[in-house]
């Protein structure tokens, strides 16, 4: 049979008519899947926003069953001299060598600076006030965070895993004082006296590196070092650790003391105790520095 040019002008006719509606359906599923992406990357955002809130939430919540307990019988002052021995006397070498090695690393690199403008003489005085003013209860707190969020959440969540915690409460014996309370009270108690011995070792190694840099004299290092300092600097820059405390203890018990699941989510509680508390800590830093100036002035002010 001959084909005639009609009949091939009908046949590419047909042919361009397919391929132009195999375009359009094409065309139809790629504007799906992207509408259908961008729906899921909504509805990401819109979990991942209402577990922030529903964790916030719960951290409040935990927050004010601490302030309605920890005054009320039973007080658990064994286990609270307990943790104030894990706090404190067990992170001793931790925070001594933290602070020792600060400090002559920092009067090292402040020195050759500070001989450039005439102004060695001022390197007790930079040291104190770098020291207690900031670099002492901000470092201290966030080695201890480590340390101590890390091991709360991952003892608390693995109690709370192994059924220990629901144990303890059909038994009446009130976990959340001996288990929370303890522990949140030990960290705000010992959070300072650490930062006072982390100042303390660190003076003592700025002032190491001085006798053996410069020969000064521990009366001249002294009366330099805390002449530019006031009575509200260290109160305020030391006792703002307690503050820290009470996030670390509160944020490490509230993740541990609520994991759900299996020992995975151990892990993942004490690796996001030890996150969480150390941004909190930074925050209210810059929060609490803000304030005290407000309410005390700055340095320049006493001068």
């Amino acid at each position: 049979m001959e084909i005639t040019p009609t009949d091939s002008l009908t046949t590419r006719l047909r042919a361009a008519r397919r391929q132009r509606q195999n375009e359009k359906i094409l065309q139809e599923k790629d504007l799906d899947r992207k509408t259908e992406e961008r729906r899921e990357v909504a509805r990401q955002q819109t979990a991942f926003g209402e577990a922030f809130f529903a964790e916030a939430g719960g951290l409040f919540s935990f927050i004010g069953r601490f302030f309605s307990r920890f005054w009320r019988r039973p007080f658990e002052f064994k286990e609270l001299l307990n943790q104030m021995d894990e706090v404190g006397a067990k992170s001793l070498m931790l925070t001594g060598v933290v602070g020792f090695s600060i400090g002559i690393v920092l009067a090292m690199q402040s020195r050759g600076t500070l001989a450039r403008f005439g102004a060695e003489g001022f390197l007790p005085s930079m040291l104190a006030l770098s020291l207690i003013k900031e670099i002492g209860p901000v470092l201290t707190s966030l080695v201890l965070a480590g340390r101590l969020g890390a091991g709360m959440g991952a003892e608390l969540g693995s109690m709370k895993v192994t059924e220990q915690i629901d144990a303890l409460e059909v038994a009446a014996l009130k976990p959340f004082h001996y288990l929370v309370v303890t522990r949140v009270l030990a960290c705000v108690l010992m959070f300072p006296i650490m930062t006072m011995l982390t100042d303390f070792l660190g003076l003592a190694g700025g002032y190491l590196e001085a006798v053996l840099s410069d020969g000064m004299d521990l009366r001249i290092f002294i009366s330099t070092a805390f002449d530019s300092l006031r009575f509200a600097d260290v109160l305020v820059d030391t006792f703002k650790t307690s503050i820290f405390g009470f996030i670390v203890g509160i944020v490490s018990c509230y993740l541990g003391y609520n994991v759900r699941g299996g020992t995975r989510e151990v892990g993942r509680a004490a690796m996001q105790a030890v996150v969480i508390s150390s941004l909190l800590i930074l925050l209210t830093d810059v929060v609490v520095v803000r304030a005290s100036i407000l309410l005390f002035g700055d340095i320049s002010d006493s001068a």
